[in-house]
């Protein structure tokens, strides 16, 4: 039986990624460090390494900094989903230059939520989790107590949908995707609803 938690398992890594995709409004390497820190502690990750064609304890880890994603374009590491269930995960820095800010995705791939029994269509006509939504909702919410953010989404796939400045602080009235929106010094969360 294949483990939704192993690297080498390429199926774990497929189908795309259910993300919690955070606008970080700089394109400034210290405060993207900061946000990547603090995502990486809110989401409890085990380890943080560059490779996933070989298992953890088949490579040494890596720095978990914007060094090693310019170096290796992701980090990997374990996560435990509200489930209980360990599995593979990832995060990739997006940069903006001078075109936009930058972002960071913290992923889950679609592959290893099958692997992991985790129901995330449920006959809706939007690919959404609202276990895995309240999930990173939470850990976006950690993440910004840390280290401040312009924004967040959280679905199937959603970086770059939309951003900060587009939403101008308010909520759409109708989600097809998870919401965080900075107010002041505290994150509103807007979760999916249609």
């Amino acid at each position: 039986m294949t483990s939704p938690a192993g690297f080498r398992d390429q199926t774990n890594w497929s189908d795309g990624y259910y993300e919690l995709a955070i606008e970080v409004g700089s394109s400034d390497d210290a405060q993207i460090q900061a946000v990547l820190s603090a995502l990486w502690s809110a989401a409890d990750v085990h380890g943080c390494f560059g490779r996933r064609d070989r298992e953890p304890e088949e490579q040494g880890p890596v720095p978990c900094t914007v060094g090693s994603l310019t170096e290796f374009g992701h980090v990997y590491g374990q996560v435990r989903l509200p489930t209980g269930q360990l599995v593979v995960c990832g995060c990739v820095a997006i940069r903006g230059g001078d075109e936009g800010s930058d972002w960071l995705d913290f992923y889950v791939p679609v592959g290893a939520l099958d692997q992991a029994g985790i129901a995330y269509w449920d006959g809706r006509p939007v690919f959404r989790s609202d276990v895995l939504d309240e999930w990173l909702a939470a850990i976006g919410a950690e993440t910004f107590q840390s280290a401040s953010f312009s924004m967040g989404v959280i679905g199937f796939e959603v970086s770059g949908c939309t951003d900060a400045s587009t939403l101008a602080g308010k909520l759409p009235q109708t989600r097809d995707i998870g919401y965080l929106l900075p107010q002041g010094d505290y994150l509103l969360y807007g979760a999916a609803n249609s």
